[in-house]
């Protein structure tokens, strides 16, 4: 796919030519930093060096004073407390976090995550009457609850206090809970509102050791745990989530618990070298994986294991279960593209909406999302299960899905997420008039513009003025992840050296140089259908769209170029 770049630029032009003379940087780093709004030396320190000490205090958060009053008072009277999470790595993360600090204080404390199919998603009747049978006194929610009106209800009725802890968009009403925590709350004035479920989590945690006289930064022992849900759950990797995200990498790479260490070495992961996309792509998928196939609980037992042995074994139990998910998603795609070649115009359709019965919905999320990628068009994925039609939409850059849901929130019977996914159910009978208004809100909200893939390019580079230096520096950028995604590069008129072929699958691979440079490694994945036109460029030379990044093969580390786009001369 070719797309159209767009070159970005920073609000603030003149904070360039200070950055790079105050911090002594090249043009293109002083450029980067005044991108991410990085204006000043002191904000470059920040960001360069995240400390703890840029972490916000807990009680900032609304209704944080009220939830580690009553979490400290259940710990002191040795209360049954049951944790309440959600069956996404977010969710299993934030339920390890809340079990596992419980535990060192000698609770009785146990936890419940609905099953994807059984149960649906959120805080359930059913759930809470788990809590009644379990005698518990106390319900702490992790990555849910903010909508779950009805249900906080009914718990109080039923005399069992909640906790709320929820990072998604709240309601018009609140439920009434004994605390609900909720950085995106409307009337809560916590500083930084992009935290995960397990970075609420975290706070709650934080405020409660303080509330016992412990100091709250032993919190820090499950980082390493919130940065696995920061990178899995796609949150904005600014602000503190960086703070979070850089020391729980650096547990995770020096100290990995017994459960992750497990799984790291399973699927041979460098320990030491984890990176923000290892997770991303790597251990997230995996944990993710027992709750997109039906039982979360497995995830969380890899995470609060405390044995190599049972580490081991449900790290095994994974892997197998993620390749049963790979092999339904593979399936499940197939299917998608057939739907869309024999029903879809996809060229007249603002909105992709593919129904099937028996669709997987723990995968459906995934396809959604690589439709999206193939024909930049929002896209519904839909399931039926048990009469009910289920499914999971996913966005485009600029159009926020929630709230095209919400135009149709009277054909739904549950909604929920954010501006670039959601899940909802309906009835069958609302199928046909829910795809017709869907339609209809997109199509009135984007233009044919908007349907054209971009490429947002953060800067041209000479490949000739990457050194040690600049390498050194471009590293420090990290982690990656959205507000700070790995620069995109632009270089033209570049020199193809030798012959470029394709390997593996499908990918293409050569060398290039530019302006006397030193050639370099690049590698296309999926752009084989390239290979013809760069061999017949005539040295007439090859623009290149692409990302740097640190190639380790047979313990050698190289600078590698990791091709976006490619433009030929005319």
């Amino acid at each position: 796919m070719s797309f159209r770049w767009i070159y970005a630029q920073p609000e603030d032009t003149t904070a360039v030519s200070a950055l790079q003379q105050s911090l002594g940087v090249s043009p293109v780093i002083a450029h980067l930093l005044a991108l991410r709004g990085i204006t000043s030396f002191d904000k470059a320190k920040t960001f360069f060096r995240p400390s703890q000490e840029n972490i916000y205090d807990p009680f900032l958060m609304k209704d944080m004073d009220l939830a580690a009053a009553r979490l400290a008072t259940a710990i002191r009277n040795q209360e049954k407390v049951l944790v309440y999470g959600d069956y996404d790595v977010d969710g299993t993360t934030s339920t390890s976090i809340v079990y596992l600090f419980l535990k060192q204080f000698g609770l009785d404390a146990n936890y419940f995550i609905p099953h994807r199919f059984k149960d649906g998603y959120g805080i359930s009747i059913e759930g809470i009457e788990k809590a009644i049978e379990s005698k518990a006194s106390l319900i702490v929610s992790v990555d849910c609850g903010i909508t779950a009106v009805e249900e906080a209800k009914y718990a109080k009725e039923k005399g069992i206090d909640l906790i709320i802890c929820d990072h998604h968009n709240a309601g018009e009403v609140i439920p009434d809970a004994v605390a609900v925590l909720d950085p995106k709350r409307p009337d809560c004035n916590y500083p930084f509102d992009g935290l995960s479920g397990a970075g609420v989590a975290y706070k709650l945690v934080q405020a409660t050791l303080t509330v016992l006289g412990l100091n709250g930064n032993n919190a820090s022992q499950f980082l390493d745990l919130v940065a696995i849900s920061i990178a899995s759950d796609i949150v904005p990797l600014v602000d503190e989530n960086r703070v979070l995200m850089r020391h729980g990498l650096k547990i995770i790479n020096e100290t990995p618990r017994t459960g992750i260490k497990a799984l790291a070495n399973l699927i041979k992961m460098d320990i030491g070298s984890i990176s923000t996309s290892q997770i991303v792509f790597s251990l997230g998928p995996r944990i993710n994986a027992a709750g997109r196939m039906g039982d979360a609980g497995k995830a969380v037992e890899l995470l609060i294991s405390d044995t190599d042995e049972a580490a081991a074994q449900h790290a095994r139990e994974l892997e197998a279960i993620n390749k049963k998910r790979r092999d339904k998603d593979s399936e499940t795609m197939k299917g998608a593209l057939d739907i869309i070649e024999k029903e879809v115009n996809v060229d007249k359709a603002a909105v992709v909406v593919l129904h099937c019965e028996d669709w997987h919905l723990g995968v459906i999320g995934i396809v959604a999302s690589r439709i999206v990628d193939l024909y930049c068009r929002p896209t519904v994925m839909l399931s039926t299960v048990d009469g009910q039609i289920k499914g999971s939409a996913r966005s485009i850059k600029g159009f926020n899905i929630y709230n095209a849901l919400k135009q149709c929130d009277d054909l739904l019977l549950q909604f929920g997420g954010h501006e670039f996914a959601a899940g909802l159910t309906m009835d069958e009978c609302n199928l046909e008039e829910f795809k017709s208004r869907l339609q209809e809100v997109v199509s009135s909200d984007l233009c044919d513009d908007d349907f054209k893939p971009e490429l947002l390019v953060d800067a041209e580079l000479d490949l000739s003025k990457v050194d040690l230096k600049f390498w050194k520096v471009l590293n420090q950028f990290e982690p990656y992840g959205p507000l700070n995604m790995r620069p995109i590069f632009v270089s033209r008129g570049l020199e193809v050296v030798g012959t470029p072929s394709v390997v593996g699958n499908g990918h293409l691979k050569m060398k290039v140089a530019q302006n006397g440079s030193a050639p370099f490694d690049v590698i296309g994945f999926n752009m084989h259908e390239y290979l013809p036109k760069v061999r017949e460029s005539n040295g007439k030379g090859i623009d290149i769209a692409y990302v740097l990044e640190e190639n380790n093969w047979n313990r050698k580390k190289s600078i590698q170029i990791r091709l976006k786009d490619v433009m030929l001369p005319n």
